[in-house]
């Protein structure tokens, strides 16, 4: 008997609240979107629900545009893998703007940041992410003023 597909849907995206990697509590979204201001310790990505797969491997990247380490050479996307661990399962796939680098500030996370979420071999969400720069007009209007 065929081993049915399995049901993957992304349920939100966006800016969310402090994520503890260590908690079992996904982050919870403050806001839907793709516009993500280069802030220290803005918390962004998405979050997936996976039903039908239990033990099948995900694959996980995410390319940043250029990221500076704290030694000032440019990371390498974050990438890697875990197994499904329930038939409705949920996964939160995020970053964090930090400053590694403080000669060159928050620019070098300024960018379109891409997270994409793979099985076998086949792109099952891909969300990408523009982190801008605020100017100061913008931090002003965001006030009320």
């Amino acid at each position: 008997m065929a081993k049915r597909s399995a049901i993957v849907e992304m349920t939100s995206y966006g800016i969310y609240s402090e994520w503890d990697s260590k908690a079992k509590q996904l982050p919870k979204i403050q806001e839907f979107t793709t516009k993500v201001p280069a802030d220290e310790d803005i918390e962004f990505g998405f979050i997936i629900n996976v039903k039908k797969a239990k033990g099948e491997v995900v694959e996980f990247c995410i390319d940043h545009p250029g990221v500076l380490g704290k030694k000032g050479q440019v990371l390498e996307p974050f990438t890697g893998d875990l197994h499904v661990g329930s038939n409705d399962w949920d996964f939160y796939l995020g970053d964090t703007i930090q400053l590694l680098d403080p000669m060159n500030g928050f620019e070098s996370n300024i960018g379109k940041w891409r997270m994409t979420i793979s099985m076998k071999g086949r792109v099952v969400a891909d969300k990408t992410f523009d982190v801008y720069s605020r100017d100061e007009g913008e931090f002003w209007k965001r006030r009320g003023f």
